[in-house]
């Protein structure tokens, strides 16, 4: 692409960028803080969703150095349903090294906050260039969609090797004047106008260079490889009740939903009923017997790369102490308290239901 077809189409993003944004609270800043929690909570999450919870978050802790004073039960309770928690047990890390070993000051170059937990080559980018206006490009879904379509590129975007060639390619449309803009400008154009499905072509301020639009393509971009099937796990957890209380563990730290709360249980094995799974695993994990009582229901809950179908049972312990085998913790909780705990988003859609008053269900 000719020099002056970049600065065309650099020019015509920018305007409608200006003309055209959402007021988004996250753009009312240039605090290098609150754009990192903002970044952080926008991957692989829409705006919709984000906006409550970035206020809040910011409310309870406006600073890097309120953040870093929080306890990391408290961060995962915020971040509760939110989602890929690793996101916020890495910004708390992040945000505590920062504060004890950088005097609270962010780094303000892309390789001294690349080495922080957490932040790869995306919040990087974004960070420098929108809080410091480094010329540091962005690619996330939006971006490559747009520049796929944008230059007809075949290689497809959730292929491994598709990053470098994609930020080859946003690097060169992007200016060094104001490219914090630039960046957003091109999200924005992907998540309003480029859309994946019937976009908005007549709007684009780029439609006269897409040749996607030209070749009359667009639906053609961008490529992606075929997916396998999305395995799903037979799930089967307890409601262990006693004297009005149920137990609750907590996951390890790290790893899937690690810090969690959740409902002693595991995987069911093949040829095994979930009411077999839910005593064993039980056993496995707490070193409590138990039986079940009762069925409450069944919570099926999608997670990135697999799925699950998780039966819930109330059940009642005989006389064992609790011997964590995996867990880091345990607790005999009330119905009342267990809002105080942070739990996975499929715990969340049961717990509601609960009936915990006495040993048995009515």
């Amino acid at each position: 692409m000719k020099h002056t077809d970049t600065e065309v189409i650099r020019n015509a993003l920018l305007v409608w960028y200006r003309r055209s944004q959402r007021d988004l609270p996250w753009r009312k800043t240039t605090d290098p803080y609150k754009i990192w929690v903002s970044e952080v909570m926008l991957q692989q999450t829409q705006v919709k969703t984000v906006i409550p919870y970035y206020l809040d978050f910011i409310r309870t802790w406006p600073t890097l150095n309120d953040l870093a004073s929080a306890s990391d039960q408290a961060v995962l309770k915020k971040w509760e349903g939110l989602g890929y928690y690793a996101r916020a047990r890495n910004l708390h890390n992040a945000c505590i090294r920062v504060a004890r070993d950088m005097n609270g000051d962010i780094p303000v170059t892309f390789d001294g906050f690349r080495q922080l937990p957490g932040v790869g080559d995306y919040i990087a980018s974004a960070v420098m260039s929108i809080a410091h206006g480094l010329p540091h490009a962005v690619v996330d879904g939006n971006v490559k969609r747009v520049l796929a379509r944008l230059h007809c590129i075949d290689i497809p975007i959730n292929q491994s090797s598709a990053h470098k060639h994609f930020k080859t390619q946003a690097s060169a449309l992007l200016g060094n004047a104001d490219p914090g803009s630039f960046n957003q400008a091109v999200m924005e154009l992907g998540a309003l106008v480029c859309t994946p499905k019937n976009p908005n072509c007549a709007e684009c301020p780029i439609q006269k260079a897409c040749k996607a639009h030209d070749r009359q393509e667009v639906a053609a971009f961008p490529k992606r490889l075929k997916k396998a099937p999305v395995p799903v796990h037979h799930i089967a957890i307890g409601v262990i009740r006693n004297n009005g209380r149920v137990l609750i563990t907590r996951r390890q730290p790290t790893g899937l939903l690690g810090g969690l709360w959740e409902f002693p249980g595991g995987k069911v094995k093949a040829g095994e009923s979930a009411e077999d799974a839910c005593v064993r695993e039980i056993k496995e994990e707490t070193g409590l017997r138990v039986t079940i009582d009762s069925y409450l229901t069944q919570v099926k809950h999608a997670y990135t790369h697999f799925k699950i179908r998780m039966d819930v049972f109330y059940c009642s312990r005989h006389s064992d102490r609790v011997t964590l085998n995996g867990p880091v913790d345990h607790a005999w909780v009330s119905l009342e308290e267990l809002p105080d705990f942070a739990f996975p988003k499929a715990n969340l859609k049961f717990i509601p239901a609960l009936e915990i008053s006495d040993d048995k269900p009515h």
